[in-house]
């Protein structure tokens, strides 16, 4: 069966919860790689101002679908849409302008760079870039990196780097980089954050810190899907779980109830407790 938030329904994995409320829809997605089908026909729903984790085992196709929903590879078929737009066929640049930005397992970042220039970097309507604004708007140039970085200055306060903000990003523990992928994606003014393992190889005490700070920026109005194999981490801060095996949608719902769930214990623990 399906578990949704209200309970467990039959297996309609692409009906979803609430189509009027979603932020983001999924619906039917398929991609292969040669004769390996990564995404089976896979489709849900994103609802607005909830942390919604997307969790199963290695090669469950989680990051392959992050891949799709923000450009980086198209989809053999299938419909996504943000906000009833459709996202198909558009660059990431483009995916981003309209408000979906997501975070990678393996957080770089550009080493030459200070933390704050990091930062600055990823703003939004930034004029300067632009060479007419750039030659002849000064005073709008400078009023926007004014805001910049005065944006730049709070995220890295909110996010405990403002300690070493004038660092070399390649100079940074695993953990900075991990809160600075965090950052950056906040810095593009997102109203869905696709974040791809977040608290992947920090301490627990860190993991707990990226959780609280996932839960406040929920709480201002932002909209988080989540791809994460820490399950304690998972539990405390998911209003929502949906599971992925074999490229296909298995269970979705609350984290207790599909945690109990006999389907996803056996293709996601391996085996029924």
């Amino acid at each position: 069966m399906v578990l949704t938030p209200d309970g467990p329904l039959l297996r309609m994995p692409d009906v979803p919860l609430d189509a009027s409320a979603a932020l983001l829809r999924v619906r039917d997605v398929r991609l292969s790689f040669g004769g390996l089908r990564a995404l089976d026909g896979v489709g849900f729903d994103v609802r607005p101002g909830l942390v919604t984790s997307l969790i199963g085992p290695n090669g469950a196709g989680k990051t392959t679908l992050f891949n799709v929903i923000s450009g980086l590879l198209r989809a053999d078929s299938g419909q996504i849409a943000l906000e009833g737009r459709s996202l198909v066929g558009l660059a990431p640049e483009r995916i981003s302008a309209l408000g979906l930005t997501r975070s990678f397992q393996i957080a770089r970042g550009f080493p030459k760079l200070t933390v704050f220039e990091h930062l600055m970097v990823y703003g939004r309507a930034q004029p300067g870039e632009r060479w007419l604004a750039g030659l002849f708007g000064v005073a709008a140039v400078r009023e926007r990196e004014q805001a910049l970085a005065e944006a730049a200055l709070a995220v890295a306060r909110r996010l405990r780097l403002d300690r070493v903000i004038d660092h070399l990003v390649g100079e940074l523990s695993g953990g900075q980089k991990k809160l600075l992928e965090i950052g950056r994606a906040l810095m593009a003014e997102p109203r869905l954050l696709l974040l791809d393992e977040p608290a992947a190889g920090v301490n627990p005490t860190l993991a707990e810190e990226i959780g609280d700070h996932l839960r406040k920026i929920v709480a201002e109005g932002r909209t988080i899907l989540l791809v994460e194999h820490d399950m304690a981490l998972v539990q405390r801060i998911s209003d929502h779980v949906i599971v992925l095996a074999a490229g296909r949608l298995l269970a979705q719902g609350r984290f207790d109830a599909v945690r109990d769930d006999p389907a996803v214990q056996d293709a996601y623990l391996g085996a029924r407790r």
